[in-house]
């Protein structure tokens, strides 16, 4: 029995998602205007020790994922993408310098990519086919990017997230998995970030800052409420998240509320999470989605703005 025909009764199975985007404390948009790419060797890395206890944790919970591995610690940590890699996880890549893709030019993004997934396959000796881009910035205004990846041999993207944000979001996408028409019978199939909608508008829900920021009753109907619809709920998270001991940059309130608030509870909430779950890695969660609808590629048409996402 496919979703199509489900009753209320018997509901069809859909793997949860579960993702990780491996970057270091000091790689993040909430402080990019601080620190440059130039400066991060100047920081003390913690993303080895942090990544290790999220595939403990995921090892206690027997559950498989997608890491999204930025393309500057591959090269640096060769050995930690092979370990990611013999726990049975799936590699993806997350670009090498972690920048927005509305700051990048099309050939700045193409070498940027390229060098990534060249770190992350000389590290784990197989094909990468996954892409979440750095704070989700495939937007309305950077869907020529998509194009890039298809050429690059990317199969699928996990960038959009249909909200409304300060900094990124395309409250008009699909909240489902769906396919990007790239033209001359081209395809990049998409899984979105989770959101439930209320009121006429999506709120986010599954991880990151929301799962810190947000009171654990709230994700938790947000699980229920994606699993009721027949869509896979999206958990993900930073390696950095469970390392409330990690050092205290300087910065904008807003950036160091984001960044620091609840730290030292996100390593239980995911842990309640993943009990509860059935949680594949996102090319699994591809496939077991079935067919999915296409919409054309055409800038503008996916609105972006700021309002009810906006603090995290």
């Amino acid at each position: 029995m496919d979703c199509a025909t489900a009753t209320a009764q018997t509901a069809c199975f859909v793997p949860d998602a579960l993702s990780v985007d491996v970057e270091d404390y000091f790689h993040v948009e909430a402080f990019a205007d601080r620190i440059r790419p130039d400066s991060w060797e100047q920081y003390p890395s913690r993303v080895v020790d942090n990544t290790r206890r999220v595939l403990d944790l995921f090892a206690r919970a027997e559950v498989k994922g997608t890491f999204f591995i930025l393309g500057w610690v591959a090269e640096r940590f060769p050995h930690l993408v092979r370990e990611i890699q013999a726990a049975g996880h799936e590699l993806g890549c997350h670009s090498y310098l972690h920048q927005c893709i509305w700051r990048l030019t099309p050939e700045q993004f193409r070498s940027d990519t390229r060098r990534a997934l060249a770190a992350i396959c000389d590290a784990g000796g197989v094909e990468v086919t996954g892409y979440r881009a750095p704070t989700f910035s495939v937007v309305s205004g950077t869907l020529w990017a998509l194009e890039i990846l298809a050429e690059e041999g990317l199969r699928y993207d996990s960038s959009v997230f249909p909200v409304r944000h300060d900094v990124y979001g395309m409250p008009s996408a699909p909240r489902s998995a769906f396919c990007w028409d790239l033209g001359g019978n081209c395809r990049l199939p998409e899984l979105p970030m989770s959101t439930v909608r209320l009121f006429n508008g999506n709120l986010p829900v599954g991880g990151g800052g929301y799962l810190r920021l947000l009171p654990m009753a709230y994700t938790s109907w947000g699980q229920k409420r994606a699993r009721a619809e027949g869509m896979p709920f999206q958990l993900y998270l930073h390696p950095w998240e469970i390392d409330p001991e990690q050092p205290r940059l300087q910065g904008r309130w807003k950036s160091k509320l984001r960044h620091y608030r609840n730290l030292h509870l996100m390593e239980s909430r995911i842990e309640s999470l993943l009990v509860r779950g059935r949680f594949k890695p996102l090319e699994n969660v591809l496939a077991a989605s079935g067919e999915a609808h296409t919409l054309p590629l055409v800038a503008g048409q996916y609105a972006s703005g700021s309002s009810v996402a906006a603090w995290a």
